[in-house]
Parts: structure tokens; C-alpha cells; sequence
């Protein structure tokens, strides 16, 4: 029996590159999300494929990883090279709220629980090759960086690794991207940032490593987290490289995402 009212998945008749679609219905969000899938081939023989979840940024949804930036294709190569072992790539939408729900709890709505529960839990009912012990870990760019590292470090049980691109550190900075008021998400705590966050759990973190473009707007923040994650001796990995907040950038940087998760579950 499902734990969701309703859960739709495509029709592998129709499905390409290994893509599958889900749209479930979740209590967290008060109606229906969707999830995108990259399920490689040959998976029957297992059981507890770990699941790599991507987190997309504001005005996106659950196709943009894998339609803008091809992070199926960059999946499916490091698996058929060897690379890394096979792994489910989930790319759930943020829960569509305003320019970008940020992953958090607010008007009513728990868009945190929507990713760290109801995606995994969907994943494990419409696939055999995953189940309750898959090792899940969590990635994102820009809204999606913000949302892994808060997500990541207030899950630490559920959460095996973090990684993020051109993150946004500080809620306050998500008013550079969104339509919104940010006092419109009503949110318990309004100031949430993501050193606090890591200097609060400090002491049972799931392994963490980012990167930022040199030209992006927000290598400052990034820089100023490394920094500051280095002085309270929080361990971590911090990479820069050329390139802007844009799609090319995340698209190229992927892979370091997928290989660190591949080494950290090894």
C-alpha cells in the first residue's frame, strides 16, 4: 500500500535517456510535486542503489537539472566509465511556491520534508533497485546550494554528503533572485544562514564540499563561508573555478558533485 494518496509515474513505453517522471501527491506540500528520475540500465541484480538527490534554483522545477543541464548524460558517462558506481539521480521540483519555496517550512507548507522524506519514500515504492537503507545524498546550485547545505546539516541522520554550486549562504540574499518579500515566507526564523547552521551541528555534519565560478556574483559569500568554516575547524572541501552563475558553469561542474559522492559512500 502506498504512503501517498496518489503517485504517477511515466510510461516506460514513452520515456527517454533513461528518464522517468513521478508526480505525487504529498501531505507536506498540501498537493501534488513532481520528481525526475535517471534510473540507469541493468539495475535488477540490486537493491540499495544509493539516491543522488539535485536540487534545482529559483524559477526551475524538476526538469531542469536534467533538460538545462544534462546532469543525466553526465551521470550515465561516469557510470558506463567506471567512474562511479551506479546511482539513482533524483531531481524533485522545490515544491513550486513564488520564485522558489528555498526549501524550507513556511505559509503552511513543509517544503524540507517534502525532499529529505516524501521524494526518497516515492522512490523506494516505484523502484526495486532502492529501498530504506539507500544511502541519499544531497546536491544543489544557487536556491538548490542553500537548500543542501540547510537541508543536509538539519538531516544529518538521513543524509549521507553535501555538495553545492554557486550557493546562496544567507536567506537574506535569496531577495537578489525572487519576486517575493522575504517576510512573505513567514518563516519561523528569518535569518537563517548557513554558517550558523553548520557551527550549530557542528559536531555531526555528513561530509561537505562546494565550489563557485570567479565570476560569479556570489564568490564572495562562498569565500566567506570556506573561510569561516575553516576558522571553527569544520572540515570541508571548497574548489573555485572559472565561469558565472550560469548553466555552462553547473553543467561542467557537475561531475565533481557525482565523484565526491561516489568517494565519500566508498
Amino acid at each position: 500500500m502506498s504512503h501517498f494518496r496518489t503517485l504517477e509515474i511515466s510510461d516506460s513505453a514513452y520515456e527517454n535517456d533513461g528518464l522517468k517522471f513521478l508526480t505525487i501527491k504529498s501531505q507536506n506540500l498540501h498537493g501534488r510535486g513532481n520528481v525526475c528520475l535517471f534510473v540507469p540500465e541493468n539495475t535488477q541484480d540490486f537493491s540499495r542503489l544509493p539516491i543522488y538527490i539535485l536540487l534545482h534554483g529559483v524559477y526551475g522545477s524538476a526538469w531542469s537539472w536534467a533538460l538545462k543541464g544534462g546532469a543525466h548524460k553526465t551521470a550515465k558517462t561516469l557510470m558506463e566509465n567506471q567512474d562511479i558506481a551506479p546511482a539513482i539521480i533524483a531531481m524533485p521540483s522545490d515544491g513550486l511556491w513564488g520564485d522558489g519555496s528555498a526549501y524550507l517550512r513556511h505559509n503552511g507548507k513543509d517544503f524540507e520534508k517534502w525532499i529529505v522524506s516524501d521524494v526518497p519514500r516515492a522512490i523506494n515504492e516505484v523502484l526495486s533497485c532502492t529501498n530504506s537503507q539507500s544511502p541519499i545524498c544531497l546536491a544543489g546550485l544557487s536556491m538548490g546550494g542553500f537548500g543542501a547545505f540547510l537541508l543536509g546539516v538539519r538531516n544529518a541522520s538521513k543524509i549521507s554528503a553535501i555538495s553545492a554550486h554557486s550557493a546562496i549562504t544567507q536567506f537574506k540574499d535569496l531577495s537578489n533572485y525572487v519576486e517575493e518579500p522575504l517576510a512573505s515566507y513567514d518563516l519561523e526564523h528569518k535569518n537563517l544562514d548557513v554558517l550558523e547552521s553548520c557551527i550549530k551541528y557542528k559536531n555531526n555534519l555528513p561530509p561537505i564540499r562546494f565550489d563557485c565560478g570567479m565570476e560569479d556574483p556570489l564568490l564572495g559569500a562562498n569565500r566567506h563561508l570556506h573561510h569561516e568554516l575553516a576558522k571553527h575547524k569544520i572540515p570541508h572541501v571548497y574548489e573555485e573555478f572559472k565561469g558565472d552563475h550560469e548553466w555552462s558553469y553547473w553543467k561542467e561542474h557537475l561531475k565533481k558533485t557525482l565523484l565526491y559522492f561516489n568517494h565519500i559512500l566508498k
